[in-house]
């Protein structure tokens, strides 16, 4: 079964985020630190928009979202939390 966290590794890998193997680096790793960028946050984001058919609200908009894997699946579980809720 694919976790959220898998599905976001393969969004990361896919997108060609960073410039190392997401697989070489821990859900709690910085990911800025890693080689991620402000455009390539961009992309991530619109990648995770479509594998997980949500939208980011502007409150989850920062640096902070998008800092680890971990952060990413923390706002995505809120996110389809909310969806299922509404």
């Amino acid at each position: 079964m694919t976790t959220v966290t898998d599905k976001i590794r393969e969004v990361i890998r896919e997108g060609g985020a960073l410039p190392v193997d997401i697989a070489t680096l821990g859900d709690t790793d910085d990911l800025y630190a890693a080689g991620l960028t402000s455009h390539a946050t961009v992309n991530l984001m619109l990648g995770l928009e479509e594998k997980f058919d949500i939208e980011f609200p502007d409150r989850l908009l920062r640096r902070r979202t998008f800092e680890s894997v971990a952060a990413i699946q923390a706002a995505i579980t809120e996110l389809l939390d909310e969806k299922v809720a509404a």
